[in-house]
Protein backbone atom coordinates (compact mmCIF):
# COMPACT_ATOMS: atom_id res chain seq x y z
CA UNK A 1 0.00 0.00 0.00
CA UNK A 2 2.83 2.20 0.55
CA UNK A 3 4.62 1.54 -2.40
CA UNK A 4 1.42 2.27 -4.20
CA UNK A 5 1.16 5.63 -2.59
CA UNK A 6 4.91 6.38 -3.38
CA UNK A 7 4.20 5.21 -6.99
CA UNK A 8 0.92 7.27 -7.34
CA UNK A 9 2.59 10.85 -5.87
CA UNK A 10 5.82 10.53 -7.70
CA UNK A 11 3.40 10.18 -11.28
CA UNK A 12 0.89 12.66 -10.20
CA UNK A 13 4.22 15.32 -9.86
CA UNK A 14 4.28 14.64 -14.00
CA UNK A 15 0.74 15.35 -14.75
CA UNK A 16 0.39 18.64 -17.12
CA UNK A 17 -3.28 20.11 -16.20
CA UNK A 18 -3.55 20.02 -12.63
CA UNK A 19 -7.61 20.14 -12.94
CA UNK A 20 -7.26 16.77 -13.23
CA UNK A 21 -5.22 16.09 -9.91
CA UNK A 22 -8.27 13.73 -8.94
CA UNK A 23 -7.24 10.84 -10.61
CA UNK A 24 -5.07 10.43 -8.47
CA UNK A 25 -7.49 10.81 -5.22
CA UNK A 26 -7.95 7.55 -3.47
CA UNK A 27 -11.23 5.75 -4.83
CA UNK A 28 -14.37 5.45 -2.16
CA UNK A 29 -16.64 4.50 -3.52
CA UNK A 30 -18.87 1.07 -4.31
CA UNK A 31 -18.87 1.36 -8.39
CA UNK A 32 -16.18 -0.10 -11.13
CA UNK A 33 -15.98 0.72 -14.83
CA UNK A 34 -15.63 -2.16 -17.40
CA UNK A 35 -14.60 -1.38 -20.67
CA UNK A 36 -13.19 -2.42 -24.12
CA UNK A 37 -12.07 -0.09 -27.31
CA UNK A 38 -11.93 -1.14 -31.14
CA UNK A 39 -8.82 -0.20 -32.59
CA UNK A 40 -7.22 -0.25 -36.33
CA UNK A 41 -4.61 -3.03 -35.21
CA UNK A 42 -3.37 -5.03 -32.32
CA UNK A 43 0.23 -2.99 -32.10
CA UNK A 44 -0.61 0.01 -29.40
CA UNK A 45 2.56 1.85 -30.83
CA UNK A 46 0.53 1.62 -34.78
CA UNK A 47 -2.98 1.42 -33.78
CA UNK A 48 -5.80 3.94 -33.23
CA UNK A 49 -8.48 4.02 -31.49
CA UNK A 50 -12.20 3.88 -33.34
CA UNK A 51 -14.15 3.35 -30.41
CA UNK A 52 -14.72 3.00 -26.92
CA UNK A 53 -17.96 1.57 -25.13
CA UNK A 54 -18.10 1.36 -21.32
CA UNK A 55 -20.62 0.63 -18.18
CA UNK A 56 -20.74 1.14 -15.07
CA UNK A 57 -21.12 -1.71 -12.32
CA UNK A 58 -22.63 -1.43 -8.73
CA UNK A 59 -22.49 -4.09 -6.72
CA UNK A 60 -23.88 -7.24 -8.34
CA UNK A 61 -25.86 -4.49 -10.89
CA UNK A 62 -24.28 -3.73 -14.67
CA UNK A 63 -25.72 -0.20 -14.72
CA UNK A 64 -26.75 -0.03 -18.31
CA UNK A 65 -28.64 3.38 -18.44
CA UNK A 66 -25.00 4.42 -16.93
CA UNK A 67 -23.00 3.65 -20.42
CA UNK A 68 -20.55 5.46 -22.43
CA UNK A 69 -19.91 4.40 -26.31
CA UNK A 70 -18.24 6.58 -28.76
CA UNK A 71 -16.00 6.90 -32.07
CA UNK A 72 -12.78 8.91 -32.51
CA UNK A 73 -11.60 9.91 -35.63
CA UNK A 74 -8.53 8.00 -36.83
CA UNK A 75 -5.63 10.01 -38.59
CA UNK A 76 -5.32 7.43 -41.00
CA UNK A 77 -7.97 5.35 -43.03
CA UNK A 78 -9.11 2.00 -41.54
CA UNK A 79 -7.37 -0.96 -44.02
CA UNK A 80 -9.72 -4.10 -44.82
CA UNK A 81 -8.06 -6.55 -42.58
CA UNK A 82 -9.40 -4.40 -39.19
CA UNK A 83 -12.93 -4.03 -41.03
CA UNK A 84 -13.37 -7.78 -41.41
CA UNK A 85 -12.93 -7.97 -37.50
CA UNK A 86 -14.81 -5.04 -35.97
CA UNK A 87 -17.17 -3.89 -39.26
CA UNK A 88 -16.36 -0.50 -38.97
CA UNK A 89 -15.96 1.18 -42.10
CA UNK A 90 -14.49 4.46 -42.77
CA UNK A 91 -17.68 5.79 -43.91
CA UNK A 92 -19.03 4.68 -40.28
CA UNK A 93 -16.64 7.64 -38.59
CA UNK A 94 -17.98 11.36 -40.28
CA UNK A 95 -19.21 11.95 -37.25
CA UNK A 96 -16.36 10.41 -34.96
CA UNK A 97 -15.08 13.14 -32.64
CA UNK A 98 -11.31 14.08 -32.12
CA UNK A 99 -9.83 11.89 -30.14
CA UNK A 100 -8.98 14.75 -27.23
CA UNK A 101 -12.34 15.25 -26.81
CA UNK A 102 -13.04 11.44 -26.64
CA UNK A 103 -10.78 10.95 -24.53
CA UNK A 104 -11.30 13.69 -22.34
CA UNK A 105 -14.89 12.36 -21.81
CA UNK A 106 -14.06 9.13 -21.47
CA UNK A 107 -11.73 10.19 -18.58
CA UNK A 108 -14.69 12.24 -17.13
CA UNK A 109 -16.91 9.19 -17.78
CA UNK A 110 -14.49 6.61 -15.45
CA UNK A 111 -13.52 8.83 -12.85
CA UNK A 112 -10.50 7.32 -10.40
CA UNK A 113 -13.19 4.00 -10.19
CA UNK A 114 -11.54 0.79 -10.54
CA UNK A 115 -11.44 -0.64 -14.33
CA UNK A 116 -12.64 -3.50 -15.21
CA UNK A 117 -11.45 -5.77 -18.84
CA UNK A 118 -10.51 -8.99 -20.86
CA UNK A 119 -7.02 -8.56 -22.32
CA UNK A 120 -7.49 -5.20 -20.30
CA UNK A 121 -3.26 -4.74 -21.11
CA UNK A 122 -4.53 -3.94 -24.42
CA UNK A 123 -6.63 -1.86 -23.69
CA UNK A 124 -4.74 0.51 -21.39
CA UNK A 125 -2.27 0.77 -23.69
CA UNK A 126 -4.28 1.88 -26.05
CA UNK A 127 -5.89 5.01 -23.89
CA UNK A 128 -3.03 5.43 -21.92
CA UNK A 129 -1.27 6.04 -25.26
CA UNK A 130 -3.72 9.63 -26.08
CA UNK A 131 -3.93 10.05 -21.95
CA UNK A 132 -0.28 10.06 -21.65
CA UNK A 133 0.17 12.57 -24.69
CA UNK A 134 -2.78 14.83 -23.47
CA UNK A 135 -1.91 14.65 -19.38
CA UNK A 136 1.82 13.65 -19.59
CA UNK A 137 0.66 10.43 -17.57
CA UNK A 138 -1.02 6.61 -17.38
CA UNK A 139 -4.10 6.71 -15.71
CA UNK A 140 -3.57 5.55 -12.23
CA UNK A 141 -7.08 3.32 -11.80
CA UNK A 142 -7.23 0.30 -10.00
CA UNK A 143 -7.28 -2.62 -12.58
CA UNK A 144 -9.05 -6.01 -12.68
CA UNK A 145 -8.77 -8.28 -15.20
CA UNK A 146 -11.63 -10.84 -15.54
CA UNK A 147 -9.81 -13.68 -17.04
CA UNK A 148 -7.35 -13.73 -14.01
CA UNK A 149 -10.02 -13.86 -11.52
CA UNK A 150 -11.93 -16.46 -14.04
CA UNK A 151 -8.14 -18.61 -14.13
CA UNK A 152 -7.72 -18.55 -10.18
CA UNK A 153 -11.28 -19.69 -9.52
CA UNK A 154 -11.29 -22.53 -12.17
CA UNK A 155 -7.72 -24.16 -11.64
CA UNK A 156 -8.03 -26.13 -8.60
CA UNK A 157 -11.26 -27.79 -10.73
CA UNK A 158 -9.64 -28.09 -14.02
CA UNK A 159 -7.32 -31.31 -14.47
CA UNK A 160 -3.53 -30.31 -15.43
CA UNK A 161 -4.90 -26.63 -15.07
CA UNK A 162 -5.70 -26.96 -18.73
CA UNK A 163 -8.31 -23.51 -18.31
CA UNK A 164 -9.09 -22.33 -21.97
CA UNK A 165 -9.29 -18.34 -20.96
CA UNK A 166 -11.09 -17.14 -24.61
CA UNK A 167 -14.01 -14.76 -23.78
CA UNK A 168 -16.24 -17.07 -25.75
CA UNK A 169 -15.43 -20.00 -23.43
CA UNK A 170 -15.80 -17.42 -20.34
CA UNK A 171 -19.32 -16.86 -21.01
CA UNK A 172 -20.09 -20.27 -22.19
CA UNK A 173 -18.73 -21.89 -19.12
CA UNK A 174 -20.39 -18.60 -16.82
CA UNK A 175 -24.11 -19.73 -18.94
CA UNK A 176 -23.71 -15.95 -19.66
CA UNK A 177 -25.36 -14.70 -23.33
CA UNK A 178 -23.35 -13.53 -25.89
CA UNK A 179 -23.68 -10.53 -27.75
CA UNK A 180 -22.67 -9.51 -31.16
CA UNK A 181 -19.07 -9.32 -30.40
CA UNK A 182 -16.64 -6.87 -31.98
CA UNK A 183 -18.87 -3.94 -30.51
CA UNK A 184 -16.87 -2.41 -27.95
CA UNK A 185 -20.10 -1.39 -25.73
CA UNK A 186 -21.47 -5.16 -26.20
CA UNK A 187 -17.98 -6.37 -25.43
CA UNK A 188 -17.69 -3.97 -22.10
CA UNK A 189 -21.07 -5.03 -20.66
CA UNK A 190 -20.52 -8.77 -21.46
CA UNK A 191 -17.17 -7.90 -19.32
CA UNK A 192 -19.34 -6.41 -16.68
CA UNK A 193 -21.40 -9.89 -16.48
CA UNK A 194 -18.46 -11.66 -16.32
CA UNK A 195 -17.27 -9.68 -13.51
CA UNK A 196 -20.57 -10.08 -11.54
CA UNK A 197 -21.13 -13.72 -12.40
CA UNK A 198 -17.51 -14.32 -10.97
CA UNK A 199 -16.93 -11.55 -8.22
CA UNK A 200 -20.73 -12.10 -6.78
CA UNK A 201 -22.54 -14.41 -7.75
CA UNK A 202 -22.49 -18.42 -7.59
CA UNK A 203 -20.47 -20.02 -10.36
CA UNK A 204 -22.33 -22.37 -12.18
CA UNK A 205 -20.33 -26.52 -12.40
CA UNK A 206 -18.43 -26.94 -15.59
CA UNK A 207 -20.30 -28.26 -18.61
CA UNK A 208 -19.87 -31.86 -18.93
Amino acid sequence: MMWRKWMLSRRKRKLKDPAYAWLFEPYEGDEYVAFDTETTGMDPKKAEILTIGAVKIRGNRILSGESFHLSLKPQGTIDEAAIRVHHIRNCDMKEALDPREGIRRFVEFIGNRPLVGYYLEFDMAMVNKYIKAWLGVSLPNRLIEVSGIYFDQRIGRIPQGNIDLRFDTILEQLKLPMFGKHNALNDAIMTAMIFVRLTYLKTPKENA
